[in-house]
């Protein structure tokens, strides 16, 4: 657990570091050349606005660095459907974080917060929180990533439902699969680099995956905003990844064989469950030798 909450002693929060996841069940150039007007380079933040927010916990009010809505185009999505925007990786700002006593969660459950919830949070995070200014106009990946960390922590600590704390670990695997991707490669630590996000967001998947799993068993549909078709498209193709088959070819043959699938979803299904048909007789085959 270590590794899915290191880096909070910014936060003054380094205490909670071994928490158990799971319980058991700008302005446009003026000119250019020749006097006409220079062409405008679309940049991270003009895509971003800071929008007001009154914190559920301590009830201040602040700004938070926020995607405008319809702004940024969806360029596509992986597998494991997570999105990719022209120009902007979104998921870097989709925590909130109250900058006075730590309350932070993803966007979507920021203004619910329960009075057990809110004393929990406030007893083992707000007293030794350490309070943050924002400075700059966009967050880098590891700002985010430590947004990220913090809304676990928060999510932990007020014994959040167990899909809100798998969401959370799905979206920072995402996350640090961006960061990845943006890495230089003429950077001599690039190949360290790369590893260590890989094997950041394999910790963060495999948590994800813990907790779909729990949470399918326990919790009512929609969750977080997905319907089952779309958690089980998600644990199976998380589940393929780790070469857990089982559980992914009984979840995708579901989703093959339900009428009330939506084409594109069981096209997509049809797909993965080709694609895992073909890693089992690979690895089948890798056995006999």
């Amino acid at each position: 657990m270590a590794g899915l909450l290191s880096g909070l002693e910014q936060f003054g929060l380094n205490n909670l570091e071994n928490m158990d996841l799971y319980e058991a069940p700008k302005k446009a150039d003026e000119g250019g050349e020749g006097g006409q007007p220079a062409v405008h380079t679309v940049q991270e933040q003009d895509f971003l606005f800071d929008k007001s927010f009154t914190c559920p916990l301590c009830d201040r009010e602040f700004k938070a660095r926020t995607v405008k809505i319809g702004k940024a185009k969806l360029a596509g999505s992986d597998l494991d459907l997570r999105p990719r925007y022209e120009q902007i990786d979104m998921l870097k700002y989709d925590v909130i974080m109250c900058p006075s006593c730590g309350y932070a969660s993803l966007s979507r459950f920021f203004k619910y917060l329960t009075s057990p919830q809110a004393k929990n949070i406030q007893q083992k995070i707000s007293s030794t929180f350490k309070p943050q200014k924002e400075t700059s106009e966009t967050y880098t990946y590891d700002e985010a990533l430590e947004r990220y960390k913090l809304a676990l922590a928060n999510a932990i600590v007020k014994q959040a439902k167990t899909s809100e704390k798998a969401y959370i670990c799905l979206k920072t695997a995402w996350l640090l699969r961006g960061k990845a991707e943006h890495l230089d490669p003429e950077q001599p630590d690039y190949e360290e680099q790369k590893k260590k996000c890989q094997e950041e967001e394999d910790e963060f998947l495999r948590n994800a995956l813990e907790g779909f799993l729990a949470a399918r068993q326990a919790e009512s549909f929609p969750m977080c905003g997905m319907d089952e078709p779309t958690v089980d498209f998600l644990i199976s193709v998380t589940a393929m990844r780790f070469e857990q088959y089982d559980v992914a070819s009984r979840l995708i043959s579901n989703l093959v064989a339900s009428k009330s699938v939506n084409p594109r979803m069981r096209d997509k299904a049809r797909d993965v469950k080709d694609m895992i048909v073909k890693k089992i007789k690979e690895k089948n085959a890798a056995s006999r030798k």
